[in-house]
């Protein structure tokens, strides 16, 4: 099987690259080729611009601008929406207008789709009460991406905080937590919805394989808890104190609107992915975190 990734030296990219590099024949779109063979395995073919026609099986869209790297000024929010949306309208028509179509468009999304829902247990189904930025860069990217829907099966990733030992939320996290610095982020009582790694590429492979899932599945662990409790929780596996509290107001002042992913209460159930047999290896939050050897 030839599959073509987009955001391939991306955590999850270089991750789910890494673990199935044996069974497929990837191919990665990027922008520096010579970066990207210093996060790759060695047998990767790298292109640099979409071809004309689609030769893949499978195309896995994951680019976009890191999403919390930066303060949310107007130009990031832009940068933000930008390089997800333009990369997704061009594999759309890609394979428009290709005599070859993929089976199956499998394309990033995130659980900010759902704004605020405070503590009540979301699925994929759930109206949208309280929509914000992150709501509306993800319908927008959702909403460009179903476009291929008369071509080929769409599967939308809709991602929770991706938990791995080398890069993502914990790599930030590593060294306050270490230095006994970590602490709840506002009131702490806002559910965080995450998932393991290991279960993230896990449940992409599982919708590449099953051609009946299709549409959003919530790419999240079963069990979300909130900030304090995974606080307490990375500060027992780093054998540190976590006695501190990040005020909403300092988190406003650092981050901007940005701050909105941090305090936004996101109760996230994966449904779909439980409903078609998805068995989820990491659900409870200190067993993940005790396998990631944090």
């Amino acid at each position: 099987m030839k599959i073509l990734v987009t955001g391939g030296t991306g955590l999850i990219g270089r991750h789910f690259i890494s673990a199935f590099n044996h069974k497929y024949q990837f191919t990665v779109l990027t922008r520096n080729t010579q970066k990207a063979q210093l996060y790759l395995p060695q047998n990767i073919e790298f292109i640099e611009q979409l071809p004309e026609q689609n030769n893949f099986d499978v195309i896995i869209n994951l680019a976009g601008e890191p999403i919390v790297d930066k303060r949310w000024t107007s130009a990031q929010k832009e940068n933000i929406c930008q390089s997800r949306w333009k990369i997704t309208d061009k594999i759309v028509e890609m394979i428009a207008r290709s005599k070859t179509k993929p089976s199956c468009l499998i394309s990033g999304s995130a659980i900010g789709y759902y704004g605020e829902t405070g503590i009540v247990s979301t699925h994929e189904d759930a109206q949208v009460v309280h929509p914000d930025f992150a709501h509306t860069l993800c319908q927008k990217w959702e909403e460009l991406a179903l476009k291929a829907n008369e071509h080929c099966r769409v599967v939308l990733l809709r991602t929770g905080v991706v938990l791995a030992d080398d890069g993502g939320a914990l790599e930030k996290m590593r060294l306050p937590f270490s230095l006994g610095l970590g602490g709840k982020l506002g009131h702490g009582q806002q559910y965080m919805s995450w998932i393991h790694i290991d279960d993230m590429i896990h449940a992409i492979h599982f919708s590449l394989q099953i051609e009946c899932i299709e549409g959003a599945i919530n790419c999240t662990s079963p069990q979300a808890i909130t900030n304090e409790t995974f606080t307490k929780a990375l500060g027992k596996q780093v054998n540190r104190p976590t006695l501190f509290t990040v005020p909403a107001f300092m988190l406003n002042i650092l981050m901007g609107q940005g701050a909105e992913l941090l305090l936004t209460s996101q109760n996230i159930y994966p449904q779909k992915l439980l409903s078609h047999g998805f068995h989820f290896n990491h659900c409870d939050i200190e067993h993940a975190l005790a396998d990631l050897a944090i």
